[in-house]
């Protein structure tokens, strides 16, 4: 079984609000950490592109120097449900790859957003990403920064009435 990072919070609105401002406001919420650096150049702005007749959709981030790093391609975009999203950072080799699933779901009047990121374990120890830490110390970090970047997002959602 694929070894992950589950993070969760409750949020007060509904799921399809909370699913916007996930999506719609991740450049506001998102927490930067420079251990964390999904480029040599980060950071820069995160955006979803959502999907189309055309395209698949993307997480992108706009850097500084105004190009633009593709993170991943979304594989599930359900308003309200769930989003699935392929995560690489700029440094990972072919065969790297991770996937952030979040799910919105309905208690009571609030939303519990689950944030799941899993697939680390094809990242090696030794991977300029990893910093070189066991996966267990690596994924207390990756919790945090998510567990950062939802505290955010509920303070924006808190925000609005």
């Amino acid at each position: 079984m694929t070894s992950r990072v589950i993070v969760s919070i409750r949020v007060p609105c509904s799921p399809v609000q909370a699913f916007e401002v996930f999506t719609e406001e991740i450049g506001e919420w998102w927490s930067h950490n420079d251990l964390l650096k999904l480029t040599p150049r980060s950071p820069g702005k995160l955006s979803f592109e959502p999907p189309s007749n055309i395209t698949p959709g993307r997480l992108v981030e706009q850097l500084p120097n105004g190009k633009t790093f593709e993170i991943g391609p979304i594989r599930v975009w359900s308003p309200g449900e769930k989003l699935v999203v392929g995560w690489r950072q700029a440094t990972f080799g072919p065969d790297h790859a991770t996937e952030v699933e979040v799910r919105f779901e309905p208690v009571g009047d609030d939303t519990r957003v689950t944030v799941e990121h899993r697939g680390w374990e094809t990242v090696p120890q030794e991977h300029v990403a990893r910093h070189t830490l066991p996966l267990p110390v690596f994924y207390q970090w990756q919790g945090n920064q998510w567990r950062a970047g939802l505290d955010q997002l509920r303070s924006i959602i808190g925000k609005i009435d």
